[in-house]
């Protein structure tokens, strides 16, 4: 059994941990990188960059439709060889992690490819395809393991093929037909690409209402948008059970007609596995859904952790974000973690940013809550656009503050609009220092100033 010993050890090489990895080797510090699957994570290979990808091709087939009523005749043939291609072939490098591996190496630090277990603090059993190492680290180890797609307990559901965002990112052709369980993020973005080149898409979702974790308004006016897409979006839906014949999968829906389709895409959630982790060793429930950590990314005494795991947001940005205050901890610099004004993009059409509280969540906070809406068409930016233009600007102000302490941005290019507001947020800028700001014309962000003028009640 080879044995190792360096000053820390980074379980988990998603875009925070490699940063990290190769930060702390900078520093002069003896690094071990720890890596089972593909170096990078889940961002580069399955999620941010192929479906961003996809939802740019598909954006450039509804944006080609359009042109129809706004510029000509054009007629419009939907491939997705091109799409499939550029994600093998410029995203992913046909799923292979040999230039981040490169990467890594050069920063100093150093990689063991292999399934990763604690065995008492500051010390790792790694079982990887060269055998088994064990690890010592002596000033502490970093976790960045990461989520993996949840398969939800549907009776029948896992007897038969299934896609999550991996198997759907390498899709090579379009289903004929399409059913997507969830209707977060993930699950309305594939929807709306795949019903876009051409698929038959029925969306259902267990909630209420899509994006469930956005402001009401922007839920239901996505799912507008994406029925004018051709998907079925099913709302408060459950599903009873799944049956697999004829290379088809028939759902079985409580109180609503079956849902048929060549195939069954699942984005309802992600799932850890602290057991196997090994986290008992420092005296952390395995139980959980990970490792509590303070506001320096300590889990524990020489044990800390970044990324989804944490509980913080399932987004690259708050990866690299938990990567610098974890790293400023270990290289003994005083930061700390703020969380205040922490943005998300659902890359839909219209796009979905929000940034902070919402209006429900500012209320459960027992803020006193004031809002103010405006309307992405009735802008000038917005006629002018006149196609693809629906969206909305929603802000929520901490009235007894006079800030804003979230808002969202929905519509063309609504997670760049977003960067305004999610400055406003973070900086606790005075609503009246807002209203004082000139915005520039025509432009979608001068919406802003009608959303603040609406605040005034």
């Amino acid at each position: 059994m080879a044995e190792q010993t360096v000053d820390v050890a980074v379980v988990g090489l998603g875009p925070g941990g490699e940063a990290l990895a190769a930060r702390l080797a900078g520093a002069g510090l003896s690094v071990l990188g720890i890596e089972s699957r593909l170096v990078g994570g889940e961002c580069p290979y399955f999620a941010c960059v192929p479906t961003k990808m996809m939802t740019r091709a598909a954006d450039a087939l509804a944006e080609a439709r359009r042109a129809g009523e706004l510029a000509g005749s054009v007629e419009v043939t939907p491939d997705w060889a091109p799409v499939a291609a550029r994600i093998r072939d410029e995203a992913t490098a046909d799923w292979d992690d040999k230039a981040a591996v490169d990467r890594l190496l050069e920063s100093g630090a150093r990689f063991l490819r292999g399934t990763a277990r604690i065995t008492a603090p500051g010390e790792l059993e790694v079982t990887g395809p060269d055998g088994t190492h064990t690890v010592t680290a002596t000033r502490g180890i970093v976790l960045n393991t990461g989520t993996d797609p949840a398969v939800p307990p549907i009776p029948g559901l896992a007897d038969g093929p299934v896609w999550t965002n991996r198997e759907a990112v390498r899709a090579t052709e379009v289903p004929e037909s399409l059913a997507v369980i969830g209707g977060g993020p993930v699950g309305c973005e594939f929807a709306q690409v795949f019903a876009r080149f051409g698929a038959e898409v029925t969306l259902l979702q267990s909630n209420a209402r899509l994006l469930p974790q956005d402001e009401p308004e922007a839920g239901e006016l996505l799912a507008e948008r994406l029925a004018a897409d051709g998907v079925a979006v099913r709302t408060g839906v459950k599903i009873t059970g799944a049956t697999h014949a004829d290379g088809r999968v028939t759902l079985q829906v409580e109180g609503g007609e079956p849902v048929i389709a060549a195939r069954v895409l699942v984005a309802a959630g992600r799932k850890t596995d602290m057991a196997a982790l090994g986290l008992g060793a420092y005296g952390l429930d395995e139980s959980a859904k990970g490792p509590r950590v303070d506001d320096r990314m300590r889990a524990a005494e020489g044990l800390w952790a970044i990324g989804d795991i944490t509980g913080k947001g399932a987004f690259t940005h708050m990866s690299m974000y938990q990567a610098g205050i974890a790293g400023d901890d270990i290289l003994g610099q005083e930061t700390k973690a703020d969380y205040r004004a922490v943005p998300r993009v659902t890359f839909t059409d219209p796009e979905v940013g929000s940034v902070g509280l919402s209006e429900a969540a500012a209320r459960e906070a027992g803020l006193n809550v004031r809002t103010g809406t405006t309307q992405i068409p009735d802008s000038s930016r917005g006629f002018i656009h006149k196609l693809g233009n629906a969206g909305l600007i929603k802000l929520v102000e901490d009235a007894d503050r006079g800030v804003l302490v979230g808002a969202t941005a929905m519509g063309p290019g609504g997670g760049e609009v977003l960067g305004a507001l999610a400055v406003a947020v973070h900086g606790e800028v005075p609503v009246d220092t807002l209203r004082g700001m000139i915005f520039a014309y025509p432009t979608f962000h001068r919406a802003i100033s009608s959303a603040l003028d609406d605040l005034r009640g």
